[in-house]
């Protein structure tokens, strides 16, 4: 059954993140909260401004902060304001990149995140790679037993290094799984049909992309709302029953008509909720729970997750059957949006 996180929350009015320009407003901002809150989680992402939003909600017995602070693609911004916080707040989120993709057992790290990720001395810093392996697995594994979704049917799993959790378990159930990991960020016009394609081609072309700027790889800045209008890759999507993965790769070639499609993703807010439900789409589902109105990156749900453990134990949560416990004991599952 779909959980549900059981936190009270509301929007932060007071806090407008719109008016935060520099590492310096952003500081001013959050410094005289920390004593109002037990936990406090900040997302600097490289992704638009557009996005941002801050919420409040009680968490078990921890009153707390979350906030996403989008850097319109300026890495210089984003690792200046992950310095300025860290220490002040509990955990710090990359949001708009990942620093780990894995294929099978191998994990690559991306460059460009490890250098924002090395800005972080005391904070913990997350990226919410390993919420993806383990709530994504049981997402997936929840919503085929709820009949949300069902094999044999199409999935286009857009990119599957960056939710290998997601991309497995769809192949393991007996999915027929399009992986359009090359297409969606390389502009390659060569689709994988099966996991182990995935694991040889990323095997050997990993350990280079991983070096490459991040943004010749995945949407940044303003990018996230201009998509090229090509209808060269429309054709996936048609013949997809189910369109999963990352949204700014989901809607990335999306047509404008998407009628009986089932979308899986996360990330999203009311105004991309709205636009594919014009587009069509019979069946969307998030992967984290939607708080103040929209639903959260990984990276967030993963740093209030992590934070939470640090505060109870004192020590960094690193095992992820630990993880998965812990999901399970919130009740964490998708959520049914329509």
């Amino acid at each position: 059954m779909a959980g549900t996180l059981n936190v009270k929350v509301k929007d932060i009015l007071d806090l407008s993140l719109s008016s935060i320009t520099t590492s310096g407003d952003l500081l001013r901002a959050i410094e005289p909260l920390r004593k109002e809150y037990d936990i406090i989680v900040a997302s600097i992402s490289l992704g638009s401004t557009r996005r941002d939003k801050v919420v409040e909600l009680d968490f078990r017995e921890y009153r707390s902060l979350i906030f996403r602070k989008g850097t319109n693609g300026n890495f210089q911004l984003a690792a200046e304001m992950i310095e300025r916080l860290d220490g002040l707040v509990d955990s710090i989120g990359l949001g708009g990149i990942d620093l780990y993709i894995r294929v099978g057992d191998q994990v690559f790290t991306i460059e460009d995140a490890l250098e924002l990720a090395k800005r972080v001395k005391t904070s913990l810093v997350v990226d919410g790679s390993d919420l993806k392996d383990t709530l994504e697995r049981k997402v997936i594994r929840e919503l085929t037993e709820d009949g949300v979704i069902r094999p044999p049917q199409k999935v286009l799993m857009v990119s599957s290094v960056d939710r290998w959790g997601m991309a497995e378990t769809f192949w393991e159930l007996g999915y027929r799984c399009l992986f359009g990991d090359l297409i969606f960020s390389l502009g390659i016009n060569h689709p994988l049909s099966s996991i182990d394609d995935v694991k040889r081609l990323g095997k050997f072309i990993l350990k280079y992309v991983t070096k490459m700027p991040f943004e010749f790889l995945y949407p940044v800045g303003e990018k996230q709302h201009k998509y090229p209008k090509s209808l060269r890759y429309s054709a996936y999507y048609e013949a997809a029953d189910i369109i999963a993965g990352d949204f700014h790769y989901v809607i990335k070639y999306m047509p404008l008509k998407l009628e009986g499609k089932t979308v899986i993703t996360n990330t999203l807010t009311q105004e991309d909720i709205e636009d594919l439900k014009r587009r069509g789409v019979t069946t969307l589902v998030t992967t984290t729970p939607k708080l103040g109105g929209r639903s959260f990156g990984t990276n967030v749900m993963e740093g209030l997750i992590k934070s939470y453990y640090y505060r109870l134990y004192r020590k960094p949560l690193r095992d992820k059957g630990e993880l998965l416990k812990i999901i399970d004991d919130f009740g964490l599952s998708y959520t049914k949006v329509f």
